[in-house]
């Protein structure tokens, strides 16, 4: 069920990159988000309840097997619960007209808890550790663009959006669900090296689309007559 999610997440953030570019519509990435969010809520109490039986029926599990298996049960599921928070958040903000500052103080809040999940993930699982981070980040975008109100990031977050979605979402997703999700050193750097460069990436595209929105800027205004041209002939 976590791939699942993942899998899920990596849809969400396409659209919504998509949408926060101009090339989708904003209510239109907004019910997807919706929908996507209430999935992984439900997803992540369904997990929670088949992955740890002595949660939802207590002493069905003895005390020894619970501590070593609850930490990185509920760290797991910590995980699917804020991805679908935030998703859920994101749908109902725009279609109710929630303002969308409430959204970003959230958002950062959420960017600390990726930073304290990758901490938490680093040593059994650095992979996920280096998601982890890049998803702070992005939180951590719109921290900055709705609650304190930089509006010029927008470039920047879609283009991130769009390029992460399937580098830290789609792909991880397909991996875990064939079995082949890696935990070696060396492709956790390659993994983590890739995600900078597609990160460093978006923000070359995103300077490159303000330099072409100031020169749109700048373009003088085309004065339009108030009456038809006159043109005269000669004979």
């Amino acid at each position: 069920m976590p791939y699942l999610c993942l899998l899920l997440s990596g849809a969400a953030l396409l659209i919504n990159g998509l949408a926060t570019l101009g090339a989708l519509p904003r209510r239109d990435a907004a019910v997807f988000s919706l929908v996507i969010g209430g999935l992984q809520l439900l997803l992540g109490v369904t997990y929670l309840a088949v992955a740890h039986p002595a949660l939802t029926h207590p002493g069905s599990t003895g005390p020894d097997a619970l501590a070593g298996h609850l930490q990185p049960t509920l760290l797991t599921a910590s995980g699917m619960f804020l991805f679908g928070l935030t998703y859920a958040y994101v749908g109902l903000d725009f279609l109710l007209g929630l303002g969308s500052r409430g959204l970003g103080w959230f958002s950062g809040m959420v960017g600390g808890c990726g930073l304290l999940l990758a901490a938490a993930w680093f040593s059994s699982d650095p992979l996920l550790a280096v998601l982890w981070l890049c998803w702070s980040y992005l939180w951590t975008l719109f921290f900055f663009s709705m609650a304190l109100g930089r509006s010029r990031l927008s470039p920047l977050i879609g283009w991130s959006l769009v390029l992460a979605s399937q580098a830290t979402a789609t792909v991880p997703a397909l991996l875990g669900m064939t079995g082949q999700w890696p935990g070696d050193t060396a492709t956790v750097g390659g993994a983590a090296a890739c995600i900078a460069l597609l990160l460093l990436l978006a923000a070359g595209l995103a300077r490159r689309d303000g330099r072409r929105a100031g020169r749109r800027d700048r373009q003088p205004a085309v004065v339009v007559p108030n009456g038809p041209l006159e043109t005269t002939t000669g004979s």
